[in-house]
């Protein structure tokens, strides 16, 4: 009786590894995996930011409507959690795309507003944080990149015959992407370049 039940395991643990199922779990790892990694970025960013504002309130208090908004949108992107259940549902995936695309765009503005302050722009931690927000920038670019790819992989395999029938008798469905239009949204990376004129010099405070 032992020997016949150990013989039915075997068979089906081999049916299942020649259906995908091991590929399709090894995916699904890898994808969490790299949207960690996605996150971790995404985090480390968001915690620049309040020193970043407070630096340019040091300089630029008035420009209160900027640096509220940077403020508001940093509140807003933390307030999606972004665990692994995050991937199997499309609309807090696009949830959380748009929250960080906001923030994205709030830095842009308050960088841009930085341009018109000389003394801003020549502070030692000003110039510090920029260059880590760029750092940053530039490893969520590489980190959303390496999840593209594996999400890429792992929804050919769910929806590649014989794997599909795996995929669908244990409820895997593809994986929810980055897509284009988000792309844009997101990839637009703060200015950080001070090497253009300055078109006005506000009072140092």
């Amino acid at each position: 009786m032992r020997e016949l039940l150990f013989s039915l395991l075997l068979m089906q643990a081999l049916l299942l590894a020649g259906c995908g199922y091991n590929t399709l779990q090894q995916q699904d790892e890898q994808i969490k995996a790299e949207w960690s990694e996605v996150v971790n970025q995404y985090q480390r960013r968001a915690d620049l930011v309040p020193n970043l504002v407070n630096v340019v309130k040091g300089y630029a208090a008035h420009e209160k409507d900027v640096l509220t908004q940077v403020a508001d949108a940093r509140s807003r992107a933390g307030s999606v959690q972004a665990t692994p259940e995050l991937l199997n549902d499309p609309k807090a995936f696009q949830s959380f795309l748009a929250a960080q695309g906001q923030l994205s765009g709030s830095l842009s503005r308050l960088l841009a507003v930085a341009e018109n302050y000389p003394q801003l722009k020549a502070d030692t931690l000003f110039r510090d944080l920029q260059a880590q927000l760029e750092g940053t920038e530039n490893r969520i670019a590489v980190a959303r990149n390496r999840y593209i790819q594996t999400v890429r992989e792992y929804n050919i395999t769910v929806r590649s015959f014989p794997t599909n029938l795996t995929a669908k008798m244990f409820g895997l469905d593809v994986k929810p992407n980055f897509t284009v239009e988000n792309e844009k949204e997101i990839s637009g990376a703060p200015k950080v370049d001070f090497g253009s004129p300055t078109p006005a010099t506000a009072p140092i405070r």
